[in-house]
């Protein structure tokens, strides 16, 4: 069984149909991004598969004993949220929540997890320094160790690399792919950078508030979706 899978699954949002006729699927250790234009239904399908709304119809199925609080999420930050007055271990380690099963404090257990994953992403040196005194890239490389923190299989991330310059967005990509390559995570991505997508997955999912495309990268070059957007670098 896959990983997670929608069967005709279709969302509304403020009573509108949007992402319907949705049938596709996740192994494990697929790099699937979502591509589409703005409205297209990308972050309520994202929501969707975090459990966070409710399908309008269809099924969305979760295999391997995947549990929707295993999820690691990396959403798009708020103004609010990038001035967040915590340290950088306070912010990594709150991936651990779900793994407290009622306890009232964080064991060890949780702190050699997020240890694990400042060192994995390379930031450790930043472990003390307060989150949102940090660059964009570094607080992206902050969340996305908290979202490590929170899942063994799957990660979500929800244009992890918007308002970060060109070097700053190559090395956040890589590093995603390394996460997908080397942890043998499973990676679903929503992004707008078509040439990124093209380079780092292995399949793609196209929307416009319904499916217009499901498939592997080459089929995605050869279909007419992927001929309309591919041969541009990056839309809105």
């Amino acid at each position: 069984m896959a990983l997670l899978a929608c069967e005709n699954t279709g969302f509304a949002y403020d009573g509108k149909a949007v992402a319907k006729n949705l049938n596709f699927s996740v192994e494990s250790g697929d790099y699937l991004c979502i591509v589409g234009e703005n409205g297209a239904g990308k972050s309520t399908l994202m929501k969707g598969l975090l459990h966070l709304k409710a399908p309008a119809s269809g099924v969305i199925r979760m295999g391997e004993g995947l549990r929707a609080d295993e999820i690691g999420y990396l959403p798009q930050q708020t103004a609010a949220q990038k001035d967040f007055p915590a340290d950088v271990y306070e912010v990594v380690l709150s991936g651990c929540l779900n793994r407290l099963k009622g306890r009232p404090f964080y064991g060890k257990a949780e702190k050699k997890l997020a240890d694990e994953k400042l060192e994995q992403l390379g930031i450790t040196p930043l472990k003390r320094q307060c989150y949102r005194e940090l660059s964009g890239g570094q607080q992206q490389r902050v969340l996305l160790a908290r979202a490590l923190c929170a899942t063994g299989k799957l990660l979500l991330l929800d244009e992890p690399a918007a308002g970060l310059d060109p070097i700053v967005t190559g090395e956040l990509y890589e590093l995603i792919a390394k996460v997908n390559r080397e942890l043998g995570l499973t990676v679903i991505m929503v992004s707008h950078d078509i040439q990124s997508v093209l380079q780092y997955a292995n399949k793609i999912l196209h929307l416009d508030t319904e499916q217009l495309f499901f498939g592997t990268v080459q089929q995605y070059r050869d279909s007419a979706a992927g001929a309309r957007f591919a041969g541009g670098g990056t839309y809105a």
